[in-house]
């Protein structure tokens, strides 16, 4: 009941993050009518979150201590 409940809380955050605050999703009819929209900044600031961000200063592991421990080998053969 809880992972249920976990998923789809974050597919009902998805949504609404995509439908309030993705610049090519438009909602009201003055934005429809425009065929290209031009908010390259817009579309970065979507794209590059804080999130995003911080994850791009980490190294690319989930579970460090384990990779090093593994892959630190000191075989002698």
């Amino acid at each position: 009941m809880a992972a249920m409940s976990f998923v789809t809380g974050m597919c009902i955050f998805q949504l609404t993050r995509n439908m309030l605050m993705n610049p090519d999703v438009r909602i009201n009819k003055a934005h429809r009518t425009t065929a290209v929209l031009e908010n390259e900044e817009e579309g970065e600031k979507y794209s590059q979150h804080g999130l995003r961000k911080f994850l791009r200063t980490r190294p690319p592991e989930i579970m460090p201590s384990i990779n090093h421990f593994f892959s630190s080998s000191d075989t002698t053969e």
